[in-house]
């Protein structure tokens, strides 16, 4: 099977990091990039929403005054808070064996690698097979409650991940929270009152968990990231070739920043 590209990039803006991640998938496309993992972080701490979660979701006042960003992910489902995580994000044609199917059938192909990178963290992984229907589906965080085939530990939720599917090829991406109060996002997020925000906040964290509390002590970037790349290539027969963008792919990255994910017309068109 011909390799994939492992590509690292340093921390960056949320506007940046969803530009990169839809550049890739649009040189992919024309058949100018290699199937891609990558691996990466957030600074500063940024808010991500949906594709189709409405922007009225979002108190911007709160988030403004901590110094935090908000973007609209080209995936669906909820909110995250990004910060204090590993992101990655799996790039390849639909046609590549390990993104093929259905998006079930591909979500189940890369969750097993996901649970097997939980496994060589010395954490107790389990896969959920389907959530719960229950009315707090509908809530605006995507942590509080799991998907089909998203990876818990402890019955509580680790990873959120997100596919979407293009003419271009498949894009999936998802968080690791390492360390840090989960609970933070619901300080950015619109609430009918103190109340409330106080039981989404306990309700979150009854619900879902870091590495860091799921494990009992820290677990680096660098070490997580290892712990996917090994899973990666162990669960899905992958051979990887380490990368860089090209500059294609950064300067339509860069445009897409500008026309795109940094612009009110795409954060706020919901």
């Amino acid at each position: 099977m011909p390799p994939w590209r492992l590509l690292i990039t340093p921390p960056a803006r949320g506007s940046w990091n969803m530009a990169v991640d839809e550049s890739i998938l649009q040189h992919i496309g024309r058949g100018e990039s290699l199937p891609t993992l990558r691996l990466y972080t957030w600074t500063p701490a940024c808010l991500s929403l949906g594709y189709a979660q409405p922007f009225a979701d979002v108190d911007m006042n709160r988030l403004n005054a901590r110094g935090w960003e908000v973007v609209r992910r080209a995936t669906g489902g909820r909110a995250i808070l990004h910060t204090d995580e590993l992101t990655y994000a799996v790039v390849a044609p639909s046609d590549e064996p390990r993104v093929a199917g259905t998006v079930l059938e591909s979500y189940n192909r890369l969750a097993q690698a996901l649970s097997l990178a939980i496994n060589n963290l010395s954490l107790p992984v389990e896969m959920k097979e389907g959530g719960n229907g229950s009315p707090a589906d509908l809530n605006p965080v995507c942590f509080e409650v799991p998907s089909t085939y998203e990876i818990t530990v402890h019955g509580k939720k680790l990873i959120g991940s997100a596919q979407a599917r293009k003419r271009e090829g498949v894009l999936q991406h998802g968080s690791l929270p390492l360390t840090g109060d989960l609970a933070r996002i619901c300080q950015v997020l619109v609430f009918d009152d103190e109340s409330a925000r106080r039981n989404a906040s306990e309700r979150l964290l009854a619900r879902a968990t870091t590495v860091e509390s799921a494990l009992g002590g820290a677990v680096s970037w660098e070490s997580a990231a290892r712990a996917f790349v090994g899973a990666f290539e162990a669960q899905l027969g992958l051979t990887f070739e380490g990368g860089e963008l090209s500059e294609s792919e950064s300067q339509t990255a860069d445009q897409l920043v500008r026309e795109k994910y940094a612009h009110p017309s795409w954060t706020e068109r919901v």
